[in-house]
């Protein structure tokens, strides 16, 4: 079983690397979902990680849906294409219709703009699978479009909740995909998930830091939040996922 952190900054990709994480999907705004990293983020990663893991840039213009416009997925092959000559070991991306099913010709799009740039390239479908119509559907038409992974909670709010359909996926995939479990996964899961045949967990692994109590006010948000408060990966949670990860994968070499 393999470990996959989120991370939104190059020291959390430092940190990913440091723990023995074996990937990191990189991104930013997570509290938004996720969407693209800059260039900038991507570059000083690479910095960060030296090697050491493999850097997944995820892939969305935009936040919300994941019905994308044809500006939408210009945009999208454009970063494709830059994050890749940058080094990325692969992209993580998804489209639906409006009906809730794969959108072939948008996902068609943009694998196309991943090969083209890195025939090498990993292709990781991303969440977009849990609000998709039929998961096992979709999953069967990203065997056929060459993914190499797919990330999700099993079509539920959560990975836990989601282990039957995780499961059943792992039997379609047959190995030709890897499925990598995904979304409020805890700590606590990884050996169920482990023990149903999932070759990976996903976590964002982070935590909230804040320096409200130092005089600051708002700078626009309406909403009551705290000005000062941003997401930062957990050194002790990476630690954790992966003496768990390490476990489980020794106990099952023996």
């Amino acid at each position: 079983m393999k470990l996959e952190i989120a991370v939104v900054s190059a020291a959390g990709a430092g940190t990913a690397a440091a723990e023995g994480a074996h990937r990191i999907e990189l991104c930013s705004s997570l509290e938004l979902g996720g969407i693209t990293p800059s260039q900038g983020l991507m570059e000083a990663s690479v910095e960060h990680v030296d090697g050491r893991l493999e850097i997944h840039p995820l892939i969305r213009s935009r936040p919300g849906d994941f019905r994308y416009s044809a500006s939408d997925i210009d945009t999208m092959v454009h970063e494709i294409r830059h994050l890749l000559a940058q080094g990325a070991h692969g992209v993580v991306v998804g489209a639906l219709t409006p009906s809730g099913e794969l959108d072939v010709q948008a996902v068609q799009r943009l694998v196309g703009s991943a090969k083209d740039a890195n025939p090498e390239a990993q292709l990781t479908f991303h969440r977009a699978i849990d609000q998709s119509s039929d998961p096992l559907a979709a999953l069967e038409q990203l065997m056929e479009l060459g993914f190499t992974r797919v990330l999700t909670s099993g079509h539920e709010a959560t990975a836990g909740a989601g282990l039957p359909t995780l499961t059943r996926m792992v039997e379609q995939a047959g190995g030709v995909v890897e499925i990598m479990a995904g979304g409020g996964l805890s700590l606590e899961d990884i050996p169920a998930m482990h023990a149903a045949g999932l070759s990976a967990v996903h976590l964002s692994a982070k935590k909230t830091v804040s320096t409200l109590g130092h005089g600051a006010i708002s700078l626009g948000a309406q909403d009551g939040s705290d000005p000062t408060a941003y997401t930062i990966t957990d050194r002790l949670v990476v630690r954790a996922a992966k003496a768990k990860v390490n476990a489980l994968n020794l106990a099952a070499s023996m």
